[in-house]
């Protein structure tokens, strides 16, 4: 990012048949266009900026002589998606976050236009030569990282069922297959709980154990679960005999942890999915009995029989009216 550099200050001297005293008329310089960030809903990747790495504000103009002081450079207002988070290059340090449409920061500022020499005419000294120059527009080298902004975030193990969720309880229609990884980029869905509130539903995919240390997709969208207001922690009794529910749920919560602690502290509800088959509701009430004693809430519920989804449904509005979602 490259703010316009401020132009420089006009030496001048007024020159006028009859005017036998016209001193010093130089114009200042104008100022440097700065570089702006404005998030725009209406925007929903960072592409853009694979083609265009650089962004640059214009210069400010020179001043001239007979006073006339240079033009400002018009400043760059650069659009990035809501919930573009913005980092300094050199050292990873987060310098804003941008979560709100129509919010903007400044990210480079332009340089001060210099001042000609009119300003600089004293009583002792009526014709100075000279002006100042303008100063140097910012530039700096910046990361912008884009996090989903939902409020409800389900974690869950590949083939648990959260693109199925997701689809049955929103009008998203996200890629669904028996293989691990289906999900390759995350789901949004908006899920609607009456005529005037609804809320945004995000499928997180690629959490395996090890992902925290980049293992399966990694770290590559584990950065979108910081965004998340209530988690679903979706398990199910997998048809790999050496897996069970609660082993995965322990899983989830280790990777979480390991990526930033303060997230084991967001409210969360438990969802056995798959209810409709016979293993699955065989062993809902042992995870019930070892999770519910340590607060954690849990739904049994089957996206394709609809068992549980309305309890799942009000539980959710509740937690995030809670939260203060809808005023």
């Amino acid at each position: 990012m490259r703010a316009g550099h401020g132009g420089a200050g006009s030496v001048s001297f007024r020159r006028e048949k009859f005017v036998p005293r016209g001193g010093p008329d130089g114009g200042d310089g104008g100022r440097g266009g700065s570089v702006i960030l404005e998030a725009d809903p209406s925007l929903a990747t960072l592409l853009d900026f694979r083609y265009r790495p650089i962004q640059a504000a214009k210069n400010g103009r020179p001043g001239e002589g007979s006073g006339c002081d240079g033009a400002d450079g018009g400043d760059l207002v650069v659009r990035v998606p809501v919930g573009t988070e913005v980092r300094d290059a050199s050292d990873d340090s987060v310098i804003g976050d941008l979560t709100e449409a129509g919010q903007r920061m400044v990210i480079a500022r332009g340089g001060r236009g210099g001042l000609g020499n009119r300003n600089f005419a004293t009583p002792s000294r009526q014709a100075p030569d000279y002006a100042q120059p303008g100063e140097t527009g910012e530039e700096l080298e910046i990361v912008l990282v884009l996090k989903l902004m939902a409020d409800v975030g389900l974690v869950g193990f590949p083939n648990a069922g959260k693109s199925t969720l997701v689809s049955v309880m929103s009008r998203a229609r996200p890629k669904i297959a028996d293989y691990p990884f289906t999900t390759l980029s995350p789901n949004l869905g908006v899920v609607r709980v009456d005529d005037d509130r609804s809320y945004v539903m995000a499928d997180i995919p690629g959490i395996i154990e090890g992902a925290a240390d980049g293992a399966g997709l990694g770290l590559r969208f584990l950065k979108h679960i910081e965004r998340t207001g209530l988690f679903l922690y979706l398990i199910t009794q997998d048809l790999d005999p050496a897996r069970d529910p609660l082993g995965d749920f322990r899983a989830l919560r280790k990777e979480l942890g390991k990526h930033d602690t303060a997230l084991l502290a967001r409210p969360a509800l438990v969802v056995m999915s798959q209810a409709d088959r016979p293993e699955v509701e065989a062993q809902s009430d042992e995870v019930r009995a070892a999770l519910e004693p340590d607060g954690h809430e849990v739904f049994v519920i089957s996206a394709v029989s609809g068992a549980g989804m309305d309890a799942l449904r009000r539980a959710i509005a509740q937690r995030l009216a809670a939260r203060g979602r809808w005023g």
